[in-house]
């Protein structure tokens, strides 16, 4: 069961050392996160951190509970809620442990949680879900959580979905070799898996995986299996060919036995350096796939073209095994930003005849919440030669081209456009008539943001000062913010800012005075706005004369003016003048 963190809860009441995050206060009182960043600045009495770090603070529980209800805020907490903190409560950190005992005890194994505060939330949420519901539930919040640092290799939701749109369904056993919480192994396969198998490193991981899976086979009563331990090292299932592999191992392991695996049967394709655990893993994958089988593994981008890897990419490709390569979107991986790929494997039913090409699949440039069918200028198929050169670069972008644009059709598009935007800018700019010098600004002393938040007349949130009050107007108010004298005032001795918008000050005077500032924001605002427009729309029209151009879909105009008299002359009497002068010479 793991170390409980804190005393357990008794009769609903939170243990006294219990803590919550920012993101579970703003969970727990039904707001947003920036909610609860805007009650730490400007309520005093908002309970202090009690540990965690500056930029992930922890607050006690039973404090912010309290607080809530003085506030009138959080009386109605979703049964959810109260089950996660009554986790909370009892398990602390150990979250992973904690969903296994849940997931135990809506399987019928009540000696699992033995505590009886979150014995009755669980009850009363099954009331009215089904536990596979509950189950998927508290894996999301787990995953959002601090306690997610805690398991290596835990798959987001949106990766699920992702490997399952291309792993398709099956018939047959799934099986994931580092599955864990079991997040791919759950989400593949479709409603006819005859069997799920699994193993990961972690117990508790392994411990969650299981009962996931098993609760979401009940009704089809597939068998489910899934052991802690190393597959690499200890293969739990080494006779195993399953007809769905799906994987996302661990990656840049320089520990992962190669030492001791050198003559291992499962590296068909070479033995892995030390600094390429990922192709062991792939390796391993395709190892555990039957005849006819597939498998689905994710890897970071750089394994498509480490030179490390070469020589297994490119026995890998010549025997048929590589099927498909698809770059996903960034903000999959739960631990980092960077873009990953899939690796689609399928073991060749007949060994003697591999596929003639590798699907290359190039959905970077999507959402990362889909769409995954690519469109047909997202894929490529590419001969199996083309892939086989000195690099065997497996990248899919280096094959998937953009299509080409209609050159004349979007040029000309782009020069009325700029034309409609140039006479649209000018109107923009608001006339603004010199101020006398004798003319006050303000009608006495400035007023600071800090006292106006605190009198609840402006909100900031994050960097986003706003007006919410009839008193102020609201442009005025960011307009001044934003000003030269509130930048210095934001800027420390060593030149680097800090925004600190509560220390900006901002002139006193009446509302319609405030409104005619405001008018004059908004124009600058717009002006701005569509200068930037303007700036983007001239890159890509110089960009599509020179393409065009270079590529022979454009020609030049039939006189150097182009019928341009106005332009000759300022050509002629400008730099071109040079010109002239350098063919006399």
């Amino acid at each position: 069961m793991g170390t409980v963190y804190g005393r357990a809860m008794i009769g609903g009441n939170e243990a006294a050392d219990a803590t919550a995050t920012a993101a579970e206060i703003a969970r727990l009182a039904g707001v947003t996160r920036a909610a609860v960043s805007n009650w730490r600045r400007r309520r005093s009495d908002f309970p202090a951190p009690v540990g965690g770090t500056s930029a992930s603070p922890l607050f006690s529980l039973a404090e912010v509970r309290q607080w809530l209800e003085g506030q009138r805020d959080g009386r109605e907490v979703s049964g959810e809620v109260r089950l996660w903190q009554a986790l909370r409560g009892a398990y602390g950190e150990e979250m992973a442990g904690a969903l296994a005992a849940v997931g135990d005890y809506l399987r019928g194994d009540a000696e699992e949680l033995a505590d009886q505060a979150v014995r009755e939330a669980v009850d009363g949420l099954v009331a009215d879900r089904r536990p596979t519901e509950v189950m998927d539930a508290l894996v999301a919040r787990l995953l959002e959580s601090t306690a997610r640092a805690a398991l290596d290799g835990a798959s987001t939701l949106r990766l699920a979905r992702a490997v399952r749109e291309f792993a398709g369904e099956t018939s047959g056993t799934v099986f994931d070799p580092a599955c864990g919480i079991g997040s791919l192994l759950v989400a593949v396969g479709g409603g006819t898996v005859q069997s799920r198998l699994g193993q990961d490193t972690q117990s508790d991981a392994a411990r969650v995986a299981q009962v996931r899976a098993a609760l979401a086979a009940t009704e089809k009563a597939a068998p489910v299996q899934v052991v802690a331990g190393d597959s690499l090292r200890a293969d739990a299932f080494p006779d195993l060919r399953a007809d769905l592999v799906v994987c996302e191992p661990p990656t840049a392991v320089a520990d992962w036995g190669r030492e001791q695996l050198l003559v291992d049967p499962r590296w068909e394709a070479g033995v892995p350096s030390r600094g390429e655990s990922e192709l062991a893993w792939l390796q391993h994958c395709y190892h555990h796939t039957a005849p006819g089988g597939r498998a689905v593994v994710v890897l970071p981008a750089s394994v498509a073209h480490r030179r490390s890897g070469r020589r297994i990419r490119a026995e890998l490709v010549r025997r048929g095994c590589v099927t498909a390569v698809v770059a996903l979107p960034p903000g999959l991986a739960a631990s980092h930003a960077l873009p990953l790929h899939l690796w689609l494997l399928s073991r060749p039913s007949n060994p003697g005849r591999a596929a003639g090409t590798v699907r290359m699949v190039d959905l970077s440039a999507n959402s990362p919440d889909g769409p995954w069918a690519p469109q047909p200028h997202q894929e490529a198929e590419v001969q199996l030669i083309d892939l086989l050169d000195n690099e065997v670069d497996l990248t899919p972008s280096r094959y998937v081209r953009e299509p080409e644009p209609d050159y004349a059709v979007e040029y000309a598009k782009l020069r009325e456009d700029l034309d409609t935007r140039l006479r649209r800018l000018r109107a923009l700019l608001p006339e603004l008539p010199p101020r006398g010098r004798a003319d006050a600004l303000d009608d006495g002393v400035p007023v600071a943001v800090s006292d106006l938040l605190a009198a609840g007349l402006v909100s900031l949130d994050g960097d986003e000062l706003t007006s919410v009050s009839d008193q102020l107007d609201p442009d005025y108010v960011r307009g001044f913010a934003s000003s030269a004298a509130n930048v210095r005032r934001s800027t420390s001795s060593s030149g680097t800012f800090r925004a600190e918008l509560q220390a900006a000050r901002l002139p006193r005077m009446d509302v319609e005075r405030q409104r005619r500032y405001g008018d004059a924001f908004r124009s600058l605002g717009a002006f701005e706005r569509e200068l930037t427009e303007l700036a983007s729309m001239g890159d890509r029209a110089a960009r599509l004369a020179r393409d065009g151009l270079t590529g022979g879909a454009l020609d030049p105009p039939a006189t150097r003016d182009g019928g341009n008299s106005e332009h000759q002359s300022t050509t002629i009497d400008g730099d071109a003048a040079v010109g002239r002068e350098d063919r006399t010479l």
